[in-house]
């Protein structure tokens, strides 16, 4: 590779890195600022978490649909037009979102919001692994994967301290509406990086064929191929049953456990997010190293079920412990990176983006049926929240390990095929 091709794959990763770092800024953002939003809309009490579901709800429809839709544009259209297509998109929702003015403005930006950020991290992924070495692409998704974590740490420091920019640009926003404003910002100054961004030679050379494109029918075309792509959504489910259920829901599992201080959810968030960064840095150079995703991949969801078992089933402990407890389950939850990237090797180049987007946002929607069987398990079996967490991280870690064990390994494969 010339030094030419060395600086354009340099800032396909740059910009796909900032792409899902303002990604997950948005996505953790509105968990965040959502209690005190909905207050300043007038919302209280139980009709407040009502009302916040829903539009959580709304959120991840967005981002169900937005994965297909995304992912069949970007086979027919190309990685690029949907990269700054989709950060186009959920940067303008993030901007208004400062703005709304009643609940239904509020819906529709959320769903607006998670039809963009559905796009961003398939996209980028796809691209970066087309356009690098066979052998060191996972270098590549490690650094986009890493560093865009860190944007949920970004969110939370916003949204709790973020009142003093009122005084610095002489303005009287709440502190919601900055969190918004600048996460909207952030993403458009990201497209400006788009000027020497350049398309995957891989889809070029597909695109001249006359080979379907994004077409849905070639994942369910036989058993097999089906089953593969099942298997690339059930590996990554335990990583968004402990986000969406042990950490989102923290402050629950802290009353039944028996902090010594209130846990506070953005503090919880905040600290698995530290560790999902490391450890998707840490795997992806695991990766490297051992030359395999599979392996790396049992290893940390063996990591992650013995994480989950010490953050359940020590109680009466610090605020400090619980907090490193989540920390340690972000730690392990860092296979994400290599998850996605198992995903998009596993497919052909007219078929790769479509993977790529819909698998990790199939994952994400997952969260909603997992976090409605544990209800059903606490409010309508009355079994505690301690006792429905084991149960359903032991569904998700059974699904997830064996469909690893029956996943191809795609370490060095040449990508430059078609289905």
């Amino acid at each position: 590779m010339n030094e030419s091709s060395q600086k354009g794959v340099s800032l396909l990763i740059i910009v796909a890195a900032l792409g899902y770092f303002v990604d997950i800024y948005d996505l953790v953002l509105f968990n965040v600022v959502k209690k005190e939003s909905l207050e300043a809309l007038g919302f209280a009490g139980k009709q407040l978490e009502l009302v916040g579901k829903d539009l959580f709800n709304w959120q991840m429809g967005g981002m169900l649909l937005g994965g297909i839709l995304w992912g069949i544009l970007g086979d027919k259209k190309g990685r690029i037009t949907i990269l700054f297509g989709s950060i186009l998109l959920y940067s303008l929702a993030n901007l208004a979102n400062a703005f709304v003015t009643d609940i239904g403005m509020y819906k529709v930006l959320r769903f607006l919001a998670g039809l963009g950020l559905a796009g961003e991290l398939g996209a980028g992924i796809t691209l970066v692994s087309e356009s690098m070495h066979k052998d060191k692409r996972g270098i590549g998704t490690m650094i986009i994967v890493t560093f865009g974590a860190l944007g949920a740490v970004v969110a939370q420091q916003v949204a709790t301290k973020g009142q003093f920019l009122n005084s610095w640009l002489h303005t009287d926003f709440d502190k919601w509406q900055i969190a918004y404003i600048i996460g909207g910002i952030l993403g458009l100054l990201l497209l400006v990086l788009r000027v020497g961004a350049f398309e995957s030679g891989m889809f070029k050379k597909m695109q001249e064929s006359s080979v379907a494109k994004g077409d849905l029918s070639l994942i369910f075309k036989n058993g097999k191929t089906f089953l593969k792509y099942l298997n690339c959504i059930l590996i990554g489910l335990p990583i968004w049953c402990v986000i969406g259920v042990l950490i989102n829901m923290s402050n629950v599992f802290g009353k039944e456990i028996g902090t010594d201080k209130e846990i506070l959810v953005g503090t919880s968030v905040m600290y698995a997010y530290i560790g999902l960064s490391a450890g998707d840095l840490l795997s992806g150079l695991m990766s490297q190293l051992f030359k395999s995703r599979k392996k790396i991949m049992l290893v940390y969801q063996l990591a992650l079920m013995v994480f989950v078992l010490l953050f359940l089933l020590r109680t009466n402990v610090t605020a400090t412990y619980f907090y490193m407890m989540c920390f340690l389950l972000g730690l392990g939850a860092g296979y994400w990176a290599l998850f996605v990237t198992n995903a998009a090797e596993q497919f052909g180049t007219n078929i790769r983006s479509t993977v790529a987007n819909t698998v990790p946002n199939f994952v994400r929607g997952a969260v909603i049926p997992v976090t409605n069987f544990f209800m059903y398990l606490t409010v309508s079996k009355g079994i505690s929240s301690i006792s429905a967490a084991l149960i359903v991280s032991a569904i998700s870690f059974t699904l997830s390990i064996f469909a690893t064990f029956f996943t191809e390994e795609t370490f060095g494969k040449d990508l430059n095929y078609v289905e």
